[in-house]
């Protein structure tokens, strides 16, 4: 079992960026793939980017693809989400996620997320 504590949330302004990490605790992180997940209010959570455990395959949400950059080190048992150019599209929660099984696509574990708000 592996816990996920997010951090680096905050208010942005529209273009900016923030970086976002997570970092894991427990089991060992580089057995799972890692990603992030928003949520606004009011609306299902979206997914937003993955990093496999090897490196091997990295994807994002068409919302998000050419803004956002997923990293890892597992090392340091941190995955990290740069985020470019922001949208003015509000208020969302980001979640930090694990993935036990290479093929899965629903997480196994979630963090508690941090508060990311776009705003002028």
């Amino acid at each position: 079992q592996v816990q996920l504590v997010e951090s680096g949330g905050g208010v942005v302004q529209p273009g900016g960026s923030l970086r976002l990490s997570c970092s894991g605790l427990g089991d060992i992180f580089s057995s799972y793939d890692m990603g992030w997940y928003r949520q606004a209010p009011g609306q299902e959570r979206e997914f937003v980017a993955r990093h496999t455990r090897n490196g091997d395959r990295i994807s994002y949400g068409d919302s998000v693809k050419g803004r956002f950059i997923i990293s890892r080190d597992n090392a340091k048992n941190t995955v990290c989400l740069q985020m470019n150019s922001h949208r003015p599209v509000g208020a969302a929660k980001y979640y930090c996620s694990a993935v036990e099984g290479p093929h899965d696509c629903r997480p196994d574990y979630w963090g508690k997320g941090t508060q990311v708000t776009v705003s002028s």
